[in-house]
């Protein structure tokens, strides 16, 4: 056999090998640790430390009347609920009253309404950091519902190594039967098992305001949002690639730390969305962009190859590359969907080549749009 491939074939199909071989050490050293970290008892010995809870909402009345109270009904020792609310111009504060006159561990601020500055979401965490009572920052938006009564709990699991200052946990969204809402469910949680796994392996460089702790005194030894207060989102990625380490970042990812949303309802808002986060990666660390860098290419080059190999290669150089690539794609349906599974969120199927393919041309658009656009993004 080996004599009927042609140089080119040879060229082709170990370029094709290597390709591989980094997508598979990408898939089981990265996205596996959902799998490597299945949820353990809480620790009976822990002394769970107290923790002050920081929402920020903003015209966020109809989600404050629906995910409060479970903020507010966590199985936890002694912690508080801290909201700013951020110059709502609609009931916020009228309901987040009701809500202080029931709940004793519920704290009100507010983000001065004469403020001016480039990101109010930085400016009314600060306000929040501020306020707490605690020295451990537990943060989640208006519209999250934990997963459970003991999220609290499992996110403070993360603190019982002392040298740990930030824990990253996993926001998913709620499912809905519509094609914007299976790839945003794909991409959520791609996002997410590529951020948690590369922070367990050593390498943190983000995490969501849906699910994220720190340290009070971490958040004011490094100065806060100083140093990105002209960047209007990057209140939580950004801070994290600031701050995380190899050494005093923790991950928790077991099903009863995580926090649901509302998904987008449309193509437009989830297109802003995802412009938005994506605005601040020019601003990640060199190490960050280059291993985040790697994976799209690799992947790219992935397809590219198996095209040239089908217009220039023979019969059985055909057979191989495609044998590879569906070995490839059955080992990315185990991992994607048994860490989706043990996450509680969407299975998938064949359908992933076409999020493969999708998703890495949408990033591209968008940060070409936006360097041509040089639009501000609104938080």
């Amino acid at each position: 056999m080996l004599g009927i491939f042609s140089y080119l074939d040879y060229c082709m199909l170990g370029a094709l090998a290597l390709v591989m071989l980094h997508q598979g050490y990408f898939y089981l050293r990265y996205m596996t640790v959902v799998n490597r970290r299945n949820r353990q008892s809480p620790n009976k010995e822990y002394c769970y430390p107290k923790v002050s809870v920081i929402v920020c909402a903003r015209n966020e009345q109809e989600n404050v009347q629906t995910y409060l109270h479970a903020l507010l009904h966590q199985d936890y020792p002694c912690y508080e609920v801290i909201v700013v609310n951020d110059r709502s111009e609609d009931g916020t504060q009228l309901v987040l009253e009701q809500y202080a006159q029931q709940y004793s561990n519920l704290h009100l601020t507010f983000v001065p309404r004469e403020a001016r500055v480039v990101s109010s979401k930085k400016l009314a965490l600060t306000i929040g950091v501020k306020a707490a009572h605690y020295d451990y920052i537990l943060l989640t938006d208006a519209d999250c519902r934990p997963e459970s009564i003991y999220w609290i709990r499992e996110m403070m699991q993360g603190f019982a190594n002392e040298q740990t200052e930030v824990v990253l946990g996993y926001g998913a969204y709620f499912e809905k039967k519509s094609l914007l809402s299976a790839l945003i469910s794909y991409d959520t949680l791609f996002i997410g098992l590529q951020y948690l796994g590369m922070a367990a392996a050593g390498h943190p460089y983000m995490g969501v305001g849906r699910n994220l702790a720190y340290k009070k005194e971490t958040f004011f030894r490094n100065n806060g949002f100083r140093g990105l207060l002209s960047e209007r989102a990057g209140d939580d990625d950004l801070f994290v690639n600031k701050v995380a380490t190899t050494t005093n970042t923790s991950v928790v990812c077991s099903p009863e730390s995580i926090t649901w949303s509302p998904t987008k309802t449309t193509w437009r808002e989830w297109l802003h969305q995802k412009r938005r986060h994506l605005s601040v990666a020019p601003h990640y660390k060199a190490g960050s962009k280059i291993r985040l860098g790697i994976e799209p290419m690799t992947r790219g080059l992935l397809y590219a190859l198996l095209i040239a190999i089908a217009v220039f290669g023979n019969g059985w150089a055909m057979m191989i590359a495609y044998g590879l690539w569906w070995l490839r794609l059955v080992m990315q349906i185990c991992v994607i969907n048994t860490s989706a599974y043990r996450l509680g969120g969407r299975l998938f199927g064949i359908e992933i080549v076409a999020y493969d393919i999708l998703l890495p041309l949408i990033t591209i658009w968008l940060l070409l749009a936006q360097r041509l656009r040089k639009r501000p993004i609104y938080w």
